[in-house]
């Protein structure tokens, strides 16, 4: 097949970028020419990772300090519907121009289900087009229903039976519908049927083909999931190598006493962390343990660290997580999906988004116990890695979902469908 020109088009956190680097990086290695359009944030990790970049609004600049947009974010209650009505959905037309430009030329479309205006796009210029997810939430079964961080009790009427779940989800659907108003309204002026599907629901998964990008471990296929869903594993994506420098100084903490718990929190609860990493010290110290903190900020922000703590404020989770006792991480997909392969026993301290529901189906393996991030003090941290260290079966499955997550190729599994769907008419 000759090179194709492959757009993603995705937006989030780095665990909804890393993915989509992966599949890029692979279709590369097959001589594709694969762009990815995202915040204008990130061009700098887009192109050390080699692949074309397009800036594609909303540029997150624009919102105010991080910290904050994030802490408006993970309220369980109003962070979804904040996200929507007030980042993306005030931006479409700026998102939809952006991503036209970057599509011009381009054999197929690829898209992550924030990325709304994509199956405009597609719809309207007759693009190829496929969609993915990242995790088994964004499937919304009604077979196997995740677990949503603002509606736990969904999960209770499951119990009644698929239809009364559908029945009162129902509700929720007509909810997020209000939410995407704007994006009816663009439909429509681009001259396509309005107001359309709901686009956080059926209107993101394309008739052609819809990947989903995470392990079957995690969730086995519904028959109520979209049509020509394909699960691929994960394309596991771990950034830029350390410097040389911070390599020596890891290698020399971890040659020195027993492998440490590894603590980690994504690129986006690092941002509400809190008191999370004296926490952390202290959970460890009181089992006896060492421990690595990756805190996504300067270490020296800490202050002074027992000896047998060490912080970096960046490191591929491949470089620690498979060395260490346990690990600690929020159960964003990305992370987890490093965590999984690494082998080792899990503490998942989910904060918000898909990760209480990719808690659950982890804590379901047999490998981890959780914790959520508002209950995860010292003494409950230490209580769990207490429980997930002194169980040799635990440790076991761990190294045996390890190994299956290891042999997975997700990448090249996910591009040999954009393959196919870039050469079919």
């Amino acid at each position: 097949m000759s090179g194709k020109r492959i757009v993603f088009a995705t937006f989030g956190s780095l665990g909804d970028l890393h993915p989509y680097l992966a599949l890029a990086q692979e279709l590369k290695r097959r001589s594709h020419r694969p762009l990815i359009a995202t915040f204008e944030e990130y061009r700098e990790p887009v192109a050390a990772a080699g692949i074309a970049f397009a800036a594609m609004r909303p540029a997150m600049a624009g919102f105010g300090d991080p910290r904050a947009i994030m802490e408006r974010l993970v309220d369980p209650w109003r962070g979804p519907e904040h996200m929507v009505r007030k980042i993306f959905m005030p931006h479409l037309r700026e998102s939809y121009e952006d991503l036209a430009r970057a599509c011009e030329g381009a054999d197929l479309l690829v898209t992550h289900p924030l990325a709304f205006t994509g199956p405009l796009l597609a719809e309207q210029r007759g693009l190829r087009w496929v969609s993915t997810v990242l995790s088994p939430m964004s499937l919304f079964s009604a077979i196997d229903p995740p677990l949503f961080p603002a509606a736990a009790w969904l999960r209770h009427v499951r119990k009644l039976g698929v239809a009364p779940y559908r029945l009162v989800f129902s509700y929720v659907r007509r909810v997020v519908r209000r939410w995407e108003e704007p994006l009816h309204r663009l439909r429509a002026e681009l001259g396509l049927p309005s107001p359309g599907p709901i686009a956080q629901f059926e209107g993101q998964y394309s008739p052609r083909v819809n990947l989903a990008l995470f392990s079957r471990l995690l969730a086995a296929p519904q028959t109520d999931w979209p049509v020509n869903t394909v699960v691929c594993g994960f394309p596991r994506y771990d950034g830029t190598p350390p410097d040389s420098a911070t390599r020596d100084e890891l290698e020399a903490f971890l040659a020195a006493g027993e492998p440490p718990i590894a603590f980690g929190l994504g690129s986006s609860a690092v941002m509400v962390a809190g008191k999370f990493w004296r926490d952390a010290i202290a959970a460890a110290r009181a089992l006896g343990h060492r421990a690595v903190l990756l805190t996504g900020a300067p270490p020296e922000e800490l202050g002074a660290l027992p000896a047998s703590v060490k912080a970096f404020q960046y490191l591929p989770y491949s470089a620690v997580f498979p060395r260490a006792a346990a690990v600690v991480h929020p159960g964003g997909i990305g992370t987890l999906a490093q965590a999984l392969a690494s082998g080792r026993p899990q503490l998942v301290v989910p904060v918000a988004f898909d990760q209480p529901d990719n808690a659950r189906r982890t804590v379901k393996l047999g490998i981890a116990r959780a914790v959520p991030f508002r209950k995860a003090n010292a003494a409950a941290m230490a209580a769990a890695l207490q429980a997930l260290l002194a169980s040799a079966g635990c440790a076991a499955r761990a190294e045996t979902i390890g190994e299956k997550v290891r042999r997975d190729d997700g990448a090249r599994a996910a591009c040999d469908e954009l393959e196919r769907a870039a050469a079919n008419t």
